[in-house]
């Protein structure tokens, strides 16, 4: 008789079947796919700007949206417009930092009070939503007529501008915490500090860097509103975008909000890393289970 060997179902399993994709070239693929796809919606908008410039307006006045290559050849690679830009978003990069700063400093320790108490949330959480809802514009004659029409109004502008994510998305991530987790920890005999550091703050994380990033693309909105406003002192993005306006620049203007777009997407970009970082892959993973 012949012996009969039997394939071990471990093998079994381990083998690939005939053609199925393998797991590296499919991520691959997908960042192709992302990269991409961005790419592709980039040279349609490009396309239909041709056309509204070249199709649509009237010679004499595509000096109001004037082409790509426009916008290269005669801001771009000319010395003094670059040199006044580059200064002036040097300028507009500190009021936004420094804004950003004191608004996650500021709303931190606003959503840490209001978790610990639902006195306190009830007593504070409506002033947070009154001070997202009053407009900004309405405010800034008055903060220039406190302090000034430099620096300091700037900065406060950015932080009132940029505040209301931190606050809510920070209470709201200290808030969500699984009520299993809390009686785990009471039946530890946690406190009320080692509650807040051991478990609250570090399950809240993947919420408190969301409101970082959104915060972060408005503090950028925040610096060149002000500016736009508080025109003494040192000139920034806001400035330059109202003097080429009023001058009728058009490639100097569209350049300008060309470079305070990219800075917002920087400033988020900036944010988004530092939040993969605090956070870890665990959280991606989490969600990708789910």
């Amino acid at each position: 008789m012949s012996a009969t060997v039997e394939t071990p179902p471990t093998a079994v399993a381990a083998a690939p079947a005939p053609g199925a994709p393998v797991a590296g070239r499919g991520r691959g693929r997908r960042r192709l796919t992302d990269a991409l796809l961005p790419a592709a919606v980039l040279l349609a908008l490009i396309g239909v700007w041709y056309a509204i410039t070249y199709l649509v307006l009237d010679p004499t006045r595509r000096f109001l949206m004037p082409a790509p290559h426009t916008i290269v050849t005669d801001a771009l690679f000319d010395g003094p417009t670059m040199e006044k830009i580059g200064e002036a978003l040097g300028r507009t990069i500190t009021v936004t930092f420094v804004g950003l700063l004191i608004a996650i400093a500021i709303g931190m320790v606003w959503a840490i009070a209001m978790s610990q108490s639902r006195t306190v949330e009830r007593s504070l959480f409506p002033y947070a939503v009154a001070l997202q809802c009053v407009p900004i514009l309405a405010l800034v004659p008055l903060i220039g007529f406190w302090f000034d029409y430099g620096f300091s109004s700037r900065v406060i502008v950015c932080v009132m501008i940029s505040l209301f994510p931190v606050v809510s998305n920070t209470l709201f991530g200290l808030q969500s915490v699984d009520r299993g987790m809390h009686e785990l920890f009471d039946l530890h005999g946690a406190g009320r500090v080692t509650r807040l550091v051991k478990l609250q703050l570090p399950a809240a994380m993947p919420a408190i860097f969301a409101g970082f990033r959104i915060s972060a693309g408005l503090s950028v909105v925040g610096a060149i509103v002000g500016d736009l406003f508080f025109r003494k002192g040192s000139p920034g993005l806001g400035v330059l975008l109202n003097n080429f306006s009023s001058r009728l620049q058009g490639a100097e203007l569209f350049l300008t909000i060309i470079v305070a777009a990219a800075l917002g997407i920087a400033v988020f970009a900036l944010f988004g890393w530092l939040g993969r970082i605090a956070v870890g892959r665990w959280y991606d993973q989490s969600r990708d289970a789910a």
